[in-house]
């Protein structure tokens, strides 16, 4: 793009040429036309009568003539001359303005919610594509803002029923129990059983308006460190064993030794767990969630696959996205706040890793890449 206003400038060059050249022919021909020719007697004749008219005599009227206009002539000139081209580049130059109304304009129209792409005059055809394509990102920015604007103000409204719903059950069964004096105890514990229940899931939804806070107003920091990722997911997978098992549910863990990596072992947790929570939460009973990793060039590859129902694969391209949820994730059981996905895409990336997500055999397979320490 270096000589991309090449246009603009031979147009510049051109303009301030004609200037000049006209400049030449109007000045010789003022010169020879009328200074030296027939305004010459003329002005003598003029400076003469009105030297007569302050009292100095002919003589000494020539006399000052030729003292200030003869011996001076080549500075008259010369003066004469860069006067006339300040006033032809001046009217000149006025032709280029055109160029600073049409960037005004183009300007103008970035700023305003105009559809209509932005033309300029051909020497400026450059400008017009940066013009262009920077309105393109503008509206393109205001687009994204708007539709995650959008997604939150849904997911509000999706958590803010969720919310109401288990706070109806846990109200409705404490009032039985506490207007039963006389209740039998089997009952009771099947009452106080439930509530606890609906209790958790409360506190669950309250976390997640509270992590809607977090991932808009905090950056995520690093503290890290060396880690051996093969002891970190033995220890996630034992974590997650009554949570297993409360689903009829088992977990393999399948890892090669020694594989370091260096990062937050807080943070990288948290995208592992929440991978895991994910295959829980959408896999069929009485199956296995694998977790596998190896070595696979500088990278370490780990895989978090589960058997549950495909994701089709427009939504399979939207589940990294922030307030992003499948229809069938918005029921008060499963139902997050989109934004687990999201969090764990922003940790893997600062740790200069990848995460993607893949329709596999009979399930959904998770992959995290992350670069390995050798």
């Amino acid at each position: 793009m270096r000589n991309s206003y090449g246009k603009l400038k031979r147009t510049i060059i051109l303009r301030t040429m004609e200037a000049t050249i006209l400049t030449i022919f109007v000045g010789a021909f003022i010169m020879v036309f009328f200074v030296d020719g027939i305004l010459q007697d003329g002005f003598i004749d003029f400076f003469v009568r009105a030297m007569g008219v302050l009292g100095v005599d002919t003589e000494a009227a020539i006399s000052l003539y030729r003292l200030i206009f003869q011996r001076n002539k080549v500075i008259i000139v010369v003066i004469g001359f860069f006067g006339l081209f300040i006033f032809i580049f001046y009217m000149t130059l006025n032709g280029l303005t055109k160029y600073i109304d049409q960037i005004g304009a183009g300007v103008e129209n970035i700023l305003s919610d105009s559809q209509e792409p932005i033309h300029l005059i051909k020497e400026l055809q450059p400008l017009e594509y940066h013009m262009n394509s920077i309105k393109q990102k503008l509206k393109q920015r205001e687009a994204e803002a708007a539709e995650s604007e959008q997604k939150k103000n849904d997911l509000l409204v999706y958590l803010a029923h969720d919310l109401k719903t288990p706070l109806t059950s846990i109200i409705a069964y404490l009032s039985i129990l506490d207007g039963s004096e006389k209740m039998p105890e089997d009952e009771r514990r099947k009452y106080t059983h439930i509530s606890l229940e609906k209790a958790v899931r409360l506190k669950e939804l309250i976390d997640e308006f509270f992590e809607i806070t977090r991932f808009n107003l905090q950056d995520i920091a690093l503290e890290q460190e060396t880690l051996d990722l093969s002891m970190m997911l033995e220890q996630i997978a034992d974590e997650f064993y009554a949570v297993l098992m409360e689903k009829d549910l088992s977990c393999e863990v399948e890892t090669e030794e020694q594989l370091i990596v260096r990062g937050d072992p807080d943070k990288l947790g948290r995208v592992f767990d929440n991978l895991l929570r994910n295959a829980v939460a959408y896999t069929y009973p009485d199956t296995t969630i694998y977790i596998r990793a190896v070595t696979e060039g500088s990278m370490v590859r780990i895989e978090f696959i589960n058997q549950g129902p495909e994701i089709p694969e427009k939504q399979l391209q939207l589940i990294f996205e922030k307030f992003y949820r499948m229809d069938h994730a918005r029921s008060s059981q499963t139902g997050g706040a989109g934004l687990g996905l999201a969090i764990a895409k922003q940790i893997v990336e600062i740790h200069g890793g990848t995460i993607a997500a893949e329709n596999c055999d009979e399930g959904i397979k998770f992959i995290v890449m992350l670069p390995k320490v050798e």
